[in-house]
């Protein structure tokens, strides 16, 4: 795979994303008509509007878990086969994740009761995030990427409330006593988190 067709091939990914989201009528940017590279709390109508949230951590996670499910499964998949699921699954998701069935579930079901949907900027900025933890997977040993996998779950668990680790079973069968965990640290719930 050339840099060419490696660039091309990613390009075309965030483009179909791009498009698709603006067809479906997410908003370009954050509707506060500002672009910020980092939004501090999931409790913010800022949240998945940006350039990095929270939940940029699982994005990041995702293309690392791509390269540690092959190297544990198939290690002798070449780079290209590799590279071309990390990218399919990135923009797979970012397009179902904004599916009325999906969004329903993470309105229903999550910390996130309020939302509707990333920012295009955002759902793109997300899938070149999960790009660059495929290439740090990449560039670590097994053992390195299973430690940062550890570390950014324990990290947005405990500092945000959620992570990959806990939103993925709230989505299948919530459990109040992680919703009451949750809400603890959320300003519209408990004013004196303001």
């Amino acid at each position: 795979m050339t840099r060419t067709t490696t660039l091309t091939s990613v390009l075309a990914g965030a483009g179909l994303i791009a498009l698709t989201l603006a067809f479906w009528g997410q908003p370009l940017i954050c509707t506060c008509n500002t672009v910020k590279l980092w939004v501090p709390t999931v409790f913010s109508p800022d949240n998945s509007q940006h350039i990095a949230d929270w939940y940029t951590l699982s994005h990041i996670l995702h293309g690392m878990l791509v390269v540690l499910v092959a190297r544990l499964v198939v290690p002798a998949l070449p780079f290209a086969a590799l590279f071309a699921i990390a990218m399919i699954t990135g923009v797979a998701w970012e397009i179902i994740e904004h599916t009325e069935w999906v969004l329903g579930k993470f309105r229903a079901t999550t910390i996130n009761q309020g939302y509707h949907g990333d920012s295009v900027l955002n759902a793109v900025a997300d899938y070149f995030w999960m790009l660059g933890g495929f290439f740090l997977a990449r560039a670590l040993p097994t053992l390195g990427i299973v430690a940062v996998i550890v570390a950014f779950e324990l990290i947005a668990a405990f500092v945000a409330r959620d992570s990959l680790a806990l939103t993925t079973p709230m989505l299948i069968y919530p459990v109040e006593a992680v919703e009451t965990w949750q809400q603890q640290i959320n300003p519209l719930a408990n004013p004196e988190h303001q």
